[in-house]
């Protein structure tokens, strides 16, 4: 038995998976985000803790046999979040969190500063990555930045307080603007730009080694067996990777959660950071992947729907849009999903979402698949970046919590031009990720643990339907340029 642990920013996911693959038990605690001022992300990590120790109560009540089983822990987590930590590892103040835009005027230091850092780390300086959070707060807290002992991502912070080890691994770290990624190691070079040294960072591991061993007491409390080995674990997307079996080169999936993600995985290290492409260590060995992110995607259509207040949430939104005439859409207005800014790829901490075209008839139908069409717009954005680099691939997995929509996923299909695949239970995703890691750094090998899931549902590229969005893609095109000189 072998247990994941996947921190999200609105959910702490627990699974248990057992050796036959199967998925024993889930569970999960909400978490909330703070935003103190606009462009501002944050959570406690205390709040992180607290929902760990929540969802394993509710575990051991209803699956105690289970617990007692478990040979292995693995972690999956949200990326880029700052935690930092005083010399008595105190947390220093709220973790700024990977969708915080305050840092932009620090990323362009950092870039005139050291030209070289997109061939080093892999990816141009954006707020979202971790480095970026540190050089704000040596600007702008300066009192709390020189106690900075420690700088951990968000589940890196858990394996701390799990095990009292401080330790990464290369998905994640390659996150942070602070890695080698080609190399796998800590850069010197990227570390000075934010005044920091390796002494500050956490020792790595690869995702499917052992990083660490469980407390006694916290063994006690849970019902499991001290001193079982903590796996390196993975970032959130990585992670998820490995949930999907998506581990060898040409594999890649599409989640649709508070983000959109297009992620390829890759035997090298390739680097497309012109075109705002991520390329990061994958969670296994000599591994890569290459990554197209949006900052909007599930969450836009969330944010929608209860601006709208529609009584029977996103699953009647997306039935309304999909009830509407082929007139009705060609007529519906155009929506910029730049909620938070956005990434790929326009590197833009200060986009922002608009609606563009609105007229007395239009109502929730239009505005909804204006939503849905718009982020299939942006996610068609990154798509073309990465094939600019030479990204392939003959078919994604469609997850995250948007990947229920048949008819979204016939939208994003055609888009894309490529099959989009469901899996038969890919919804566990990070924390079915992070149970294999687990499983890997006990003794499992890759072709064991790494299975592809079983299919559960298609949707086929309709050319019709993508040739029927064109204009308006190229409309949403020239309203991002054209409003780019607004956005600030």
């Amino acid at each position: 038995m072998f247990l994941g642990i996947d921190l999200g920013t609105s959910e702490i996911k627990l699974l248990l998976l057992d050796e036959q693959h199967r998925i024993v038990a889930t569970t999960g605690v909400a978490l909330t985000v703070q935003r103190p001022q606009p462009l501002w992300s944050e959570q406690n990590p205390a709040d992180w803790w607290a929902a760990l120790d929540a969802g394993m109560a509710k575990l051991k009540q209803d699956h105690a046999a289970a617990l007692a089983q478990v040979r292995g822990i693995g972690l999956s987590g949200q990326m880029h979040g700052a935690v930092t930590l005083d010399a008595a590892d105190a947390v220093l103040r709220p973790a700024i969190l990977w969708n915080d835009g305050r840092s932009a005027a620090q990323c362009a230091e950092m870039m005139a500063a050291c030209p070289e850092l997109p061939a080093i780390t892999g990816n141009l300086a954006m707020p979202g990555f971790t480095a970026p959070k540190l050089a704000w707060m040596r600007q702008h807290e300066p009192a709390l930045f020189a106690k900075v002992a420690k700088v951990l991502l968000p589940k890196d912070w858990l394996r701390f307080q799990l095990s009292g080890s401080f330790v990464s691994e290369m998905s994640d770290a390659a996150g942070t603007l602070w890695l080698d990624v080609a190399r796998r190691r800590w850069s010197p070079e990227a570390l000075a730009l934010t005044g920091l040294n390796e002494g500050h960072m956490p020792r790595l591991v690869e995702g499917s080694e052992p990083s660490a061993a469980l407390k006694r007491d916290l063994a006690e409390r849970w019902g499991l067996t001290p001193g079982i080995p903590i796996a390196g674990g993975g970032g959130d997307n990585a992670a998820s990777a490995v949930g999907m079996g998506v581990v060898k080169p040409g594999d890649g999936f599409l989640s649709l959660g508070t983000s959109g993600v297009i992620f390829l995985c890759n035997e090298a290290f390739s680097p497309n950071p012109a075109r705002a492409v991520h390329a990061f260590c994958h969670a296994l060995p000599d591994t890569w992947h290459q990554m197209s992110v949006i900052l909007s995607a599930a969450s836009a259509l969330r944010w929608v729907t209860l601006m709208l207040g529609m009584p029977g949430g996103e699953a009647d939104l997306i039935a309304k849009a999909a009830a509407l005439s082929d007139t009705q859409r060609q007529q519906a207005p155009i929506f910029l999903p730049y909620l938070s800014g956005e990434r790929t790829p326009h590197n833009n901490a200060n986009a922002q979402g608009v609606f563009f075209g609105l007229t007395h008839e239009h109502g929730a139908a239009e505005m909804g698949y204006a939503v849905l069409e718009g982020v299939g717009f942006a996610l068609l954005d990154g798509w073309r970046a990465l094939q600019a680099g030479g990204g392939h691939a003959e078919q994604l997995w469609l997850v995250g919590g948007g990947a229920r929509s048949e008819w979204w996923a016939r939208l994003l299909a055609s888009l894309l031009n490529v099959r989009l695949v469901n899996g038969v239970g890919s919804e566990a995703g990070g924390a079915l990720g992070a149970a294999r890691l687990a499983w890997l750094a006990c003794g499992g090998t890759v072709d064991e643990v790494c299975r592809t899931p079983d299919v559960a549902r298609v949707a086929e590229p309709d050319p019709a339907l993508a040739a029927a969005l064109q204009p308006r893609y190229e409309r949403f095109q020239r309203l991002y340029t054209a409003l780019r000189s607004e956005f600030s």
